[in-house]
Parts: structure tokens; C-alpha cells; sequence
């Protein structure tokens, strides 16, 4: 099947890596016969309007070509569609990649994988997380994890990760507990004492913390993990233990499963697929098949 493929680019993913991808990507559509256009906008609201008139058009497929930030935007534009959605993931997070089993900062290997799949047909259905307008494929992080994101927009030195260290730091040493108020489905409403509650339609953020580990991104519901009241040095002990999942089996965190999760927390910003949604409160919904993706 050949078609036109549209590259939706973000050439500052991965200091400059999205602009350097593109071009492999675009070689391996093309060499399997397809012809290839690629968007790129000044800012964010310009590169959505431009994938969204994309789409419209009747594109074969979005390709983003960037990080999370970039899936994020590529999700707004094909959520609720059947234009299928690529992954070249050449950014720092990519956690919707990782969550699809595609390769990651690879992206010669990408382009080849999607366009054999493409030819195969290898195109299924996935949830999305939905929190008022906006859609979201990994994590919807509230509390502890939203604060260091907060702190690390603000900071202007140092770049890159460097800057997210830092902010952890900085939070710690203001490390305290959150009073939320946390409704799962049609069931009572809690009020809890939290770290931080994540939300996840996927498995990871913040590059491969498996937050909520058992996520999976079509099974119909949100993982919902919730680091209760702990103390520095627990979270400094348990911490390291997120990159395998096995921070769940910590007394202060509990796992719960739900399609509609409802988050208020005082001050606190929830932050999905590494970008702002707004203040709590905010009610998550999974939809179930909500966006087709081409993968293996």
C-alpha cells in the first residue's frame, strides 16, 4: 500500500536529533514507495494547526519525529481519527514509544519498522487518556513529580537534564505531603494524604520510570499510583527501585485500576506526557481505542 506520509517534525527534539532524523526516516518511506511531506511549525500552536490540516487532508499517516512533547501534540491532531499515528522517537523521554515497543533513538531503524508495517498493514487501536480537551499517551503526573516540572519551567541554567536534577533537589529539601481528594469511577471520594498520584495509560515517563508499571495501554483502564505520606529518606531509598517497577511493592504505595479517575489537590499542576494541562482538579478518562498507531 502506498500512500503519502506526512513527517511531522520537531527539529529541536533532542538537541537537533529531530532535524537529523528526519531525513532517514523520510528515506526508508519513500524506498518503500510512498511519498513524503513534512510539517514543521514556528511554535506549537502552528505545528498542530498544520498536522491537523494534515489530517483533514487525508493523509496516510502522521509520523512525529521528536520526543514525547511532539507525540503529545501528534495526539491532539489524530485522537478520535483513523489516520494512523508513527513514532520516530528522537527525544528525551520517549515513554509512548517505549509503550509501543518501537525502536528509540534510532531512526533509521524506525522509519524501516513503520514502513514494513505500514506495507503489512500492522495498524491497531490503543487507549488515550483524556483530562478535559486534551489527550495524552503515557502519564498524567500530579504532586512531587508535577512540582519538580514546575520548578525545572521555571529555571534558566543549567540545560538539559542537568536542570531536572537540580529542581529534584530543590523539591526535596521542600518535600511534604499533598491533601487530595481522589475518586476512582463511581466509588467514594478519598481523601489522602499523597507524594505524589500518577496516572498512567502507559507504563513510563521522565524516560523509562516505570511509574505505574503495569499499565497497558489497551486493556480499557488507567493505572493510578499513589505514593502515600513518606519521609525524604524513604523516597531517596525507593526511588532508584522506579526504573524496574518494583517501587509498587513499598507499603507506602498503593496500585488501583479505574476508567474515570477524579484528582483535587491544592496548588499542584498535572503534567501529561511531560507537558501542563493546568491546576487540579481534573478528571482523567480512559478511551479505550482511541487512536491507531503503526507498529510491530
Amino acid at each position: 500500500m502506498t500512500s503519502e506520509i506526512t513527517l511531522f517534525v520537531n527539529p529541536t527534539a533532542g538537541r537537533g536529533r529531530g532535524a537529523r532524523a528526519a531525513q532517514p526516516a523520510a528515506s526508508a518511506f519513500r524506498a518503500a514507495g510512498h511519498a513524503v511531506r513534512t510539517v514543521v511549525g514556528r511554535d506549537a500552536a502552528e505545528a498542530l494547526a498544520r498536522a491537523r490540516a494534515a489530517v483533514a487532508e487525508g493523509t496516510g499517516a502522521l509520523v512525529a519525529v521528536g520526543g514525547d512533547g511532539l507525540v503529545h501534540l501528534a495526539l491532539q491532531a489524530v485522537a478520535g481519527t483513523r489516520t494512523p499515528l508513527g513514532v520516530v522517537a528522537v527525544g528525551t523521554g520517549n515513554d509512548f514509544a517505549r509503550a509501543l515497543g518501537l525502536p528509540v533513538r534510532d531512526p533509521a531503524a524506525a522509519g524501516a519498522l513503520l514502513a514494513d508495517a505500514l506495507e503489512g498493514g500492522r495498524v491497531r487501536d490503543v487507549d488515550l487518556g483524556r483530562a478535559g480537551d486534551r489527550w495524552f499517551g503515557t502519564v498524567l503526573a500530579s504532586g512531587f513529580d508535577s512540582r519538580v516540572n514546575d520548578r525545572g519551567n521555571r529555571m534558566r541554567w543549567p540545560a538539559g537534564r542537568a536542570r531536572y536534577d537540580l529542581a529534584v533537589l530543590a523539591e526535596l529539601a521542600a518535600l511534604r505531603p499533598f491533601p487530595y481528594r481522589l475518586r476512582l469511577d463511581d466509588g467514594e471520594v478519598r481523601e489522602i494524604e499523597a507524594t505524589l498520584v500518577a496516572v498512567g495509560n502507559g507504563p513510563s515517563y521522565g524516560g523509562g520510570m516505570r511509574i505505574c508499571p503495569g499499565a497497558d495501554p489497551a486493556d480499557g483502564l488507567l493505572d493510578v499510583t499513589v505514593v502515600g505520606d513518606c519521609s525524604r529518606t524513604t523516597l531517596l531509598r525507593v526511588f532508584p527501585r522506579v526504573y524496574r517497577g518494583t517501587h509498587v511493592d513499598h507499603p507506602k504505595i498503593t496500585v488501583h485500576r479505574a476508567a474515570r479517575v477524579e484528582l483535587a489537590a491544592p496548588d499542584v499542576t498535572g503534567y501529561a506526557d511531560g507537558e501542563p494541562l493546568g491546576p487540579l482538579p481534573l478528571t482523567v478518562r480512559c478511551i479505550p481505542g482511541a487512536v491507531r498507531v503503526i507498529g510491530p
